[in-house]
Parts: C-alpha cells; structure tokens; sequence
C-alpha cells in the first residue's frame, strides 16, 4: 500500500513539476538584480512593425558572451514564445535574438500582429543564472 501511494504521490510531483521550468544553471545572480524592457510600452503600437527594442538592467553589469566575469551576463531577446528550460543553453533562432557582443538595444522588424517580447539574462556560456533574471513579458501590436 506504501508502495502505491509513494508511486502516485511521484506521478502528481513530475506532472506539476514537468510544467515549470527546470532549476538554472551554475552562475549565481547577483543580489537585487533585475532585468526590464525600456521601450517598447506593454500595448505598444508599432506601425511599419520596424522598432528599436531597449533593455535595461539593474545590479548587473553586461559583458559580451564568453567572457567569464562575476554579476555580469548579456541578454537575450525572446520573441512569442514562454521563457526556454533554464538548466539549458538559450536557442540561437529567429524567436530568441541573442545580443552576446553586450548590445543593450536592437532593430528590429514583425510582421503584422501580436506579439510577446520577454528578455532572459545568460551567462558567458547563454545558460540563465540561478536564480534566472528575466523581465516581465510585454505585448505590441504591428497594425
């Protein structure tokens, strides 16, 4: 009877954990730091659908990827789509724009519709710090 209830009990823990995004990596964030989209404004409008997108970050420096140094890390713009597993590298695709030179704004263009833009800190190897930094995610619309 244990045996069974120890079972069921696991199945219900890996269906709820399997859900939410696994622990992240190795580099530890620094204390209070966060991560912010300047511009665009949640609900923006973006006519023509070309923007330049700002990020902003607090209590964490920015340095390029591959370069190995405490609190800093460089950010990764992730367009429609949720926030990728956080024990594993960030993709490298057309939906999560890596700004590994330590860039802190960029053009960029969408098509006509909604979209979610969310940035994800990585480390110097793009794997999220622990606790993961991300901002909040945000919706703009190209007419």
């Amino acid at each position: 009877m244990r045996y069974v209830s120890w079972l069921a009990a696991a199945a219900v823990a890996a269906s709820v954990l399997g859900s939410v995004p696994a622990i992240a990596g190795e580099t530890p964030s620094p204390p209070g730091a966060r991560v912010w989209i300047i511009w665009p404004k949640d609900g923006e409008v973006i006519h023509g659908g070309k923007l330049w997108v700002r990020m902003g970050a607090k209590n964490i420096g920015i340095a390029p990827a591959g370069i190995i140094k405490a609190k800093t890390g460089h950010q990764h713009l992730i367009i429609d789509r949720p926030l990728p597993p956080f024990d594993e590298d960030i993709p490298a695709d057309k939906n999560h724009l890596h700004f590994g030179g330590g860039q802190t704004e960029a053009r960029i263009e969408l098509p006509p519709g909604r979209h979610t833009l969310q940035i994800l800190m990585g480390d110097h190897d793009h794997i999220p710090h622990n606790p993961p930094l991300y901002s909040e995610q945000i919706t703009v619309i190209v007419p």
